[in-house]
């Protein structure tokens, strides 16, 4: 019989390691151990090497490691530029060369932490940091496996600075998903965190991509999208958003809520549906009328596109027997 994938690898020699983890963590949480004294030996080549260590399958040691490198963190002030810029090019490998590193959800869980305790306004550097390595963290295939660390990072610093908003929803939508609905289903999870922490100013310049997106999401044939799409309009928030732009983002989703309404072959994804549409229309009854009408309009054009096409082809075929004939 085979192992179960989805066991944890556990070091046999773990006891003994454990003590040594143990021994370091105590001497690091001391209050007794002297930090110029400990410099010395818990220099930038240690650290580098506890990092490298992060890469193990035991969950136990990766416990551990995050422990002992977050205590370090909190006390050897002089270290943490390294210790983030060091973070930072692991993540950098993770994403563009190997996408294998089994400790990025506890570094991510470090940096949580870290993320919290920034100073306002945000440096430079930390606003870099979100874009060039936590937005990208969105791209490797392995997101299930960190995204909840991922997603806390990344609401932290929506939280601390609004203006990040639509960095963040702009970064999101880039790294969009086009083949994993179990991805897009975490994403949209994320998405929804992120407005709940944006103001009306930052939703406005990133509406009309996001509302495109969002509007394919909806007819997804995979029915756990499309319902976790249109979840987003059980948030008060989001709907306050939605109704002061309005006038802008109704005509983008119109289409898709109709296509769900004519044919989706899931009933819950139906009913959500039909309760959004009724809700832009007691919400501007006038915009829905003028979005029916232009849809309507849009389709009599198709349809006679697509009759113009079926004739034009008929006549070609009707002439090829002809030919043939003569």
């Amino acid at each position: 019989m085979e192992a179960d994938e989805d066991e944890p690898f556990l070091d046999p020699s773990w006891p003994h390691l454990q003590l040594v983890y143990e021994l370091l963590l105590r001497y690091v949480i001391s209050s007794d151990t002297d930090t110029k004294v400990a410099k010395k030996f818990i220099d930038h080549s240690f650290v580098l090497k506890l990092l490298d260590m992060f890469d193990t399958e035991d969950p136990r040691e990766r416990e551990y490691l995050k422990t002992i490198l977050h205590r370090i963190y909190g006390k050897f002030m002089v270290h943490r530029p390294f210790i983030r810029k060091a973070i930072n090019n692991i993540f950098y490998q993770f994403i563009y060369e190997t996408e294998r590193n089994s400790g990025i959800a506890e570094l991510l869980e470090i940096l949580g932490s870290i993320i919290n305790g920034f100073a306002l306004p945000m440096k430079e550097e930390h606003k870099l940091f979100l874009v060039r390595a936590l937005i990208p963290l969105h791209k490797p295939k392995a997101i299930a496996t960190y995204h909840q660390q991922l997603a806390y990072c990344i609401i932290q610093f929506v939280e601390k600075d609004n203006k990040l908003a639509d960095t963040v929803i702009n970064g999101l939508l880039k790294y969009w998903p086009v083949t994993n609905c179990q991805k897009e289903v975490l994403i949209l999870g994320e998405l929804e965190e992120v407005l709940e922490a944006t103001q009306a100013t930052e939703f406005q310049r990133c509406m009309v991509p996001l509302f495109r997106q969002l509007a394919r999401c909806l007819n997804s044939p995979h029915f756990q999208v499309a319902e976790r799409a249109l979840f987003m309009w059980n948030n008060e928030h989001i709907v306050s958003l939605i109704a002061q732009n309005r006038t802008v983002i109704l005509p983008i989703i119109f289409e898709a809520l109709e296509t769900n309404i004519q044919g989706h072959w899931n009933p819950a994804v139906h009913g959500l549906t039909s309760n959004i549409r009724k809700m832009f229309m007691e919400m501007d009854t006038q915009l829905f009328e003028e979005c029916q009408r232009q849809h309507a309009e849009k389709q009599a054009h198709a349809k006679m596109a697509q009759d113009q096409r079926q004739q034009t082809w008929q006549r070609l075929e009707e002439s090829a027997v002809v030919h043939q004939i003569g």
